[in-house]
């Protein structure tokens, strides 16, 4: 039950999403989908250093900052940057996006809906202060974003 509900809150997300693209012009939806993706991953790398390497003195509130930043880009509405046109290079934006993304919408947003609980459970855990909670959440963000990259992102 919990996996429908996930399929359809992110089918949900995904149609309304899609119907702000004609607002942003493709080689623009190509450059902002990339920056938000760019901008989670580095506040994965925080994390990372702090939870997972120790790298860095932990610091709950940075943790959970980076968190809610991964949570707040992941439930942004991203889908709505992967209008038409933008399956390809467009100007001066290249795309790793496979083309056979577009084609599947019903499974990217499923997997689109695996992120979202992924990062929820992610700012529960840095808000609980658990770093064990963390690094298993961390793990879950990990996850859920492979599981798009190997179907969906070209090298």
């Amino acid at each position: 039950m919990k996996s429908v509900i996930v399929t359809l809150l992110g089918g949900a997300v995904l149609a309304a999403s899609l119907s702000a693209v004609a607002q942003v012009a493709p080689e623009d939806q190509i450059k902002f989908r990339k920056a938000g993706y760019s901008y989670m991953s580095w506040n994965m790398g925080k994390i990372k250093a702090q939870v997972i390497d120790g790298a860095v003195e932990y610091n709950q509130q940075q943790v959970l900052a980076a968190a809610t930043t991964i949570d707040a880009i992941a439930n942004s509405g991203m889908g709505a940057l992967y209008g038409p046109g933008t399956e390809q290079n467009v100007g001066n934006q290249t795309t790793r996006a496979n083309p056979e993304l577009f084609n599947n919408f019903p499974d990217v947003a499923e997997l689109s809906g695996n992120l979202n609980q992924a990062t929820a459970n992610l700012v529960a855990a840095a808000q609980a202060d658990d770093q064990g909670q963390i690094r298993a959440a961390f793990g879950q963000v990990g996850q859920a974003c492979k599981a798009c990259h190997d179907k969906y992102r070209m090298d």
